[in-house]
């Protein structure tokens, strides 16, 4: 082989390495987010998350217990 051809083919070969890493970052890239389903299914599931939490919140025993240590806090003595 001549100087030239192998100089050739180190420099394609440096080319294709350089492709392949560039492919590779695009793809990570562009799995990096969320879909739009995504989006909508995780939106879902905080909205019931944030309406079972209400409830709970605003059940007799937790808004007892809540009032009480709240006016336990603003009757402390200092």
């Amino acid at each position: 082989m001549r100087r030239t051809e192998m100089a050739m083919r180190k420099s394609v070969r440096c080319v294709a390495v350089r492709w392949a890493g560039m492919i590779r970052r695009c793809r990570a890239a562009a799995d990096a987010g969320m879909s739009t389903a995504e989006y909508a299914v995780g939106t879902i599931a905080a909205c019931g998350f944030a309406a079972v939490l209400y409830k709970v919140v605003t059940s007799g025993p937790v808004r007892t217990a809540m009032t009480s240590v709240i006016e336990k806090a603003l009757h402390a003595p200092f």
